[in-house]
C-alpha cells in the first residue's frame, strides 16, 4: 500500500536471463578482439527482433583505417544472416572508470536500422547504463530522409 508497481520495461527490452546472456556474449566477444595496435579490446552483442544474438569484436589492421569496430562487426554478421530488425546491443570494454560508448561511425551504422532500440553501455565491472539509440545520435539522418 502506497507503493507503486515497478514500471514495465519498454516492449522488446531484454529482461533477467536474456539480458544477462546479452551482456555475457558481449564480454565473450571482447576476449576475441584483435587489437595489437590500440590494445583496446571491445566486444558487442546484438539482439535481433526475433531473439537471436550476434556478437562481434574489434578487428584492427596494420593499415589503421581498415580496422572495424565491434558494433559494426556484430551488425554485419546479423545482416549477412538475414536479420535487419534489432532490439538491443550490449557493448563491453576494459575501461574501468567510464562506460564504453560507440564511435560516431558505429552510431550512424546502428541508425540505419532505426532509432528505437536499446544500447547497454558497460564498465569493466559489469555495471551498465541503457540509452536509446536516438539519445546517442540526436537529429540523425536515416534512410527515410532519402525519400523526402
Amino acid at each position: 500500500s502506497g507503493q507503486r508497481p515497478a514500471p514495465a520495461a519498454p516492449p522488446g527490452r531484454p529482461q533477467g536471463k536474456h539480458l544477462q546472456l546479452l551482456l555475457r556474449r558481449s564480454r565473450e566477444a571482447k576476449n576475441c578482439a584483435y587489437c595489437p595496435y590500440s590494445n583496446f579490446p571491445v566486444g558487442a552483442a546484438l539482439l535481433t527482433a526475433d531473439g537471436e544474438i550476434f556478437s562481434g569484436c574489434n578487428v584492427e589492421n596494420a593499415c589503421y583505417s581498415l580496422g572495424v569496430c565491434a558494433e559494426r562487426t556484430a551488425i554485419q554478421k546479423a545482416i549477412s544472416e538475414g536479420h535487419t530488425s534489432f532490439r538491443a546491443m550490449a557493448i563491453t570494454s576494459d575501461m574501468g572508470d567510464h562506460f564504453i560508448v560507440p564511435c560516431g561511425a558505429c552510431r550512424q551504422v546502428m541508425r540505419e536500422f532505426g532509432t528505437d532500440w536499446d544500447i547497454y553501455l558497460t564498465k569493466a565491472d559489469g555495471t551498465y547504463i541503457v540509452k536509446r539509440l536516438e539519445e546517442l545520435l540526436p537529429l540523425s539522418f536515416g534512410p527515410e530522409d532519402l525519400k523526402k
